[in-house]
């Protein structure tokens, strides 16, 4: 599977998956979070999503496709992760986090 990914750091990344959450009923899409470190959050969006696009200071984007390689660390399904856990699970292969929502509630949270 492809797909881009957005990662906000820390508290604003929590905040910001909230809000996703709280929008979408429950239902954003899938959602990395990591326990350690710089205590990142993913948000997976589908392939090609980023990539000219204007986003805020504090995000950082990893592109998927042909001219561009990424490492996004994502846990498995089911069993120990640790530091990696879904947030938000994914639901459906073609199921991801809708990237105009992610980015206006950025801009919202981040600017």
């Amino acid at each position: 599977m492809q797909f881009d990914a957005v990662r906000v750091d820390g508290e604003e990344g929590r905040r910001l998956a909230d809000w996703i959450e709280l929008l979408t009923g429950g239902d954003p899409g899938p959602v990395v979070a990591e326990a350690n470190g710089r205590r990142g959050v993913y948000f997976l969006v589908p392939p090609g999503s980023t990539t000219h696009k204007a986003w805020p200071r504090g995000v950082t984007r990893f592109n998927a496709g042909p001219a561009h390689v990424s490492y996004v660390p994502v846990p498995a399904l089911t069993g120990r992760t640790w530091p990696l856990s879904w947030r938000c699970l994914p639901t459906a292969a073609d199921r991801f986090v809708h990237p105009l929502l992610l980015r206006s509630v950025v801009r919202e949270l981040l600017v």
